[in-house]
């Protein structure tokens, strides 16, 4: 055997049927899809520097049976929206003879649902990549190699491989400052996969990656992708001085985005860092209004301030909020569609990811749900769409007929013309923004291109955009690009969210037409007794 080794890396597809697949968005500025490969960029960067690397994006290019031919091993895996693409992919290499190695949050998650692979990597790749190769090297062609949860040591994560992206393909890149949560919300599975105690890298490393994006000439839109960037806040206020100072000796040539906790808006002066190093937006997990909701899901930092006092103070440092709402609770005792309708209205936040209560695999919530015997048979295996779609996989405590149509009144209301607009021209007001945007390559052509469709985004849609525009140039101007990229996203969640009220209708008439039959439950798996 030689040294040398040819690798594939191929990400799968996302579900086409997804609040996040912003391909209109996408469409107005010449990319091609929002996020890059953060995940297989990085594992790359832990493989030997003689061996040769190429990275296929499926959800931006075609892989051709070439590719596959020149390849010694496949690497692929990620999300559990990407699961049934990254089958068809490991079934693709297993009929061509190529070696598949298969990594990612849902493998970790669900590794019976990957056994066709050759290779699983289990949890995070810095701590046992070394072990895979030294395997492979050894003439092994089959394993599983898994590290323990929340321990890898992310000091030691190398810089992403970030020559291997098309950079031109995607709307924004990612990097990584922290991984891990402090909080303990039961539907969530990032504290099982990266644990309580948020870890970071160190300053060093992060000003590295910015260099190297640098570097290869790419400007704009930066997404920290931490699952929650204000979860280890010490080190992180350690940190935004070195960002600021390097964002002004580069004259900030990057616009930042992050996900955060409520909580942020009680540090005025952390919030006022991240607003002069050039964060723009931050996604805060909202889920629901109801107090007693979120004490079930353990989400009790929500409910220990005013939400739209916290959003407000957000907004007007200057960054705006996009969130997520989940209806399906088991604590909802009667309709929640206008609470949470009213909460959405009175913040304001335009972009709401409202979903269906979904228990992930090795959350707290399914293992709750498997004893109480709720859980359905057969919700771990390969499902399409997202929690928008896909969810409720188990037995409600209300009436399904009565979440499902919650559901569908929540988003026929937050994303009617008028409704979708209105809260864009009142956060075009509230936006604080001290920093102008700068103008990077797309921006130009897809504003224009944005006024060429918006007349065809439905009824309605044309009149509440012009009216926000003008409303946001006479009162707030620097906020005008940003109320710009939130209305290009309408052009997605309008159509989308039409879409998914056509699928919950269809679901309400099978519930009530007695066609929709509640599946077979979980059985918990009770332990032999050991005997004497």
């Amino acid at each position: 055997m030689t040294d040398m080794c040819r690798v594939l890396m191929v990400f799968p597809l996302f579900n086409a049927n997804s609040f996040w697949n912003y391909t209109e968005a996408c469409d107005l500025t010449g990319a091609r899809y929002p996020a890059a490969p953060l995940g297989l960029i990085t594992v790359a960067a832990l493989l030997p520097e003689n061996w040769e690397i190429r990275l296929v994006n499926r959800n931006t290019e075609t892989l051709d049976d070439a590719d596959l031919a020149w390849a010694d091993i496949v690497m692929t895996g990620g999300m559990l929206p990407q699961r049934n693409d990254t089958l068809h992919i490991i079934e693709t290499c297993r009929a061509r003879g190529r070696p598949v190695v298969v990594g990612g949050p849902d493998v970790t998650s669900s590794p019976s649902l990957y056994s066709t692979a050759d290779f699983q990597v289990l949890g995070e790749a810095e701590g046992i990549m070394d072990d895979f190769i030294a395997a492979w090297r050894g003439g092994a062609r089959r394993g599983v190699f898994e590290a323990p949860m929340g321990k890898t040591d992310v000091t030691k994560s190398p810089l992403p491989r970030f020559d291997l992206l098309k950079l031109d393909q995607y709307l924004h890149v990612g990097i990584q400052f922290s991984r891990g949560c402090p909080f303990s919300c039961e539907f969530c599975d990032i504290i099982e996969l990266y644990g309580r105690v948020p870890r970071t890298k160190t300053n060093a490393q992060v000003m590295a990656e910015l260099d190297a994006l640098y570097a290869l000439g790419y400007r704009g839109h930066v997404d920290f992708v931490d699952d929650n960037l204000i979860g280890n806040k010490k080190a992180l206020k350690k940190f935004l001085p070195d960002l600021k100072r390097w964002q002004e000796e580069k004259k900030f040539p990057f616009e930042f985005s992050t996900e955060a906790s409520i909580n942020l808006a009680d540090d005025p002066d952390l919030l006022r860092s991240l607003s002069q190093t050039n964060f723009f937006a931050i996604f805060v997990g909202i889920e629901s209004p109801d107090t007693d909701s979120l004490v079930l899901m353990q989400k009790k930092q929500n409910t220990r301030r005013s939400l739209q006092q916290s959003i407000e103070t957000i907004h007007r440092a200057g960054i705006f909020v996009n969130a997520g709402f989940i209806v399906g609770f088991d604590s909802e005792k009667g309709s929640v569609a206008k609470g949470m309708i009213d909460c959405i209205e009175d913040t304001p936040i335009p972009v709401c990811m409202v979903g269906l209560l979904y228990a992930l695999p090795t959350t707290q919530l399914t293992r709750r749900l498997l004893a109480e015997g709720r859980l359905f048979s057969g919700s771990e295996q390969t499902r399409s769409g997202d929690q928008c779609t896909a969810g409720l996989n188990f037995e409600t405590r209300r009436p399904r007929r009565d979440v499902l149509d919650d559901y569908r009144t929540v988003l026929g209301a937050i994303y009617d013309p008028a409704a979708y607009f209105g809260r864009v021209r009142r956060l075009g007001r509230l936006l604080g923004r001290t920093r102008a945007h700068r103008m990077v390559k797309g921006d130009l052509r897809g504003f224009v291109r944005l006024l060429l469709r918006i007349h065809r985004a439905g009824p309605g849609t044309a009149g509440q955009f012009w009216r926000m525009l003008l409303d946001c140039a006479l009162h707030n101007p620097k906020a005008l690009p940003y109320v710009v990229m939130i209305s290009a996203l309408y052009l997605h969640l309008g159509p989308f969210s039409r879409q998914v009220i056509g699928e919950i209708d269809r679901e309400i008439r099978d519930v009530d037409q007695g066609r929709w039959q509640v599946p077979p439950v979980m059985r918990p798996v009770r332990a032999e007794p050991v005997p004497v």
